[in-house]
């Protein structure tokens, strides 16, 4: 990276890092002081696509965001994904009753394989080709798996909000109203930087070379 680049990019990535630190902390105290309890379950489910929207918008519609992410390494992109593991609360919260099993298990579960499949190919060790391969096969599962969820909750928050009472609390508050947005968005991400290879201008940083 060039001293102008990164002249520029530095304020970007401070504020980026504000931006995401001010919005987890805005999500968590929505779900910690009860914030979503009266918010009617069709606003619950627009909240989620207009956060994924402002998201995607600033990741791809903004060119000094869009060029502070092809310096970030895939891997930190792809760490960001072991959040998904907390949706084992999934599981819990459909058994007291408060999310469904259409919705509860098989978004539960994939969330979990997701997030312990992203771990395991940032910590495996694999030569570069093979790793890339992997990322963009886990990437397409994780997309797959997290719209499918998305549409479910979506669905369900118009048609029988009922449904969607569990993720008016903690922890499962904290996916339509920070991680969802946050992970489709990344998802996109990772598939526009594997497109180009690494250590190039405008491709992901490279990794740090094997000893």
């Amino acid at each position: 990276m060039t001293a102008a680049l990164a002249a520029i990019l530095n304020p970007v990535r401070t504020l980026i890092r504000f931006v995401l630190w001010t919005w987890f902390l805005a999500a968590l105290a929505a779900g910690r002081f009860g914030l979503l309890q009266t918010l009617p379950a069709p606003a619950l489910s627009g909240l989620l696509l207009g956060l994924t929207a402002l998201v995607l918008g600033a990741c791809f519609g903004i060119p000094s965001v869009r060029a502070w992410l092809r310096t970030v390494d895939l891997r930190v992109l792809i760490l960001l994904h072991v959040s998904r593991l907390i949706a084992y609360a999934f599981l819990i919260f459909f058994r007291r009753g408060w999310l469904p099993d259409a919705l509860a298990v098989p978004g539960g579960w994939g969330e979990v394989l997701v997030g312990a499949l992203a771990l395991a190919i940032v910590v495996l060790p694999m030569r570069a080709p093979l790793q890339r391969h992997a990322f963009v096969i886990w990437n397409t599962i994780g997309l797959f798996n997290v719209l499918l969820l998305s549409a479910t909750f979506v669905r369900l928050g118009f048609v029988q909000p009922w449904q969607i009472t569990g993720f008016r609390l903690l922890p499962c508050s904290m996916f339509p109203t920070f991680l969802i947005p946050l992970i489709i968005a990344t998802h996109l991400v990772i598939y526009d930087l594997s497109r180009v290879p690494p250590g190039t201008p405008d491709g992901p940083a490279a990794p740090p070379a094997e000893a």
